[in-house]
């Protein structure tokens, strides 16, 4: 049995829900990108553009781009440069890296395999893709450490 207040409470949201509109918009695959990318340059990022689907030929370690992690360029003081993000992780730096602190990016990956790879999922359902976009914010240096 509801109670008086519940009654009242269910009544008032009706009447509010009346009177306010609340319309629903999807958001497009780039208004998701272009909020998420803002967002952190907000945060003071530099946005690293999405590398290429294949490697260059100085990255003999994978066959294709399969995770943000595996950047391939970035830019440092408005000059587009050549380096793997997993060289930063791994603390394999050079003075040119140094000053980097904090960036975000989107990166075109592919999934072909590995250790949590799911292929016999791929197109039974819209979760399981072998290209997707990976989104990414790092920190590198300590950027947010105290």
């Amino acid at each position: 049995m509801l109670g008086s207040y519940t009654m009242f409470r269910i009544g008032r949201f009706k009447e509010l829900s009346r009177r306010v509109k609340v319309t629903r918009r999807c958001m497009s695959t780039n208004d998701i990108r272009r909020n998420f990318i803002r967002f952190f340059e907000n945060h003071d990022h530099i946005h690293v553009p999405s590398s290429s689907l294949i490697p260059p030929d100085e990255d003999g370690s994978l066959l294709f781009t399969n995770a943000g992690m595996n950047q391939s360029f970035v830019y440092i003081q408005d000059r587009l440069e050549y380096n793997k993000f997993k060289s930063l992780f791994l603390g394999n730096l050079d003075n040119r890296w140094a000053s980097l602190e904090r960036a975000v990016s989107y990166q075109k990956c592919l999934r072909a395999g590995g250790k949590h790879n799911d292929l016999e999922n791929v197109g039974r359902d819209l979760h399981h893709q072998t290209f997707f976009e990976m989104l990414g914010n790092w920190s590198f240096n300590n950027a947010y450490s105290k």
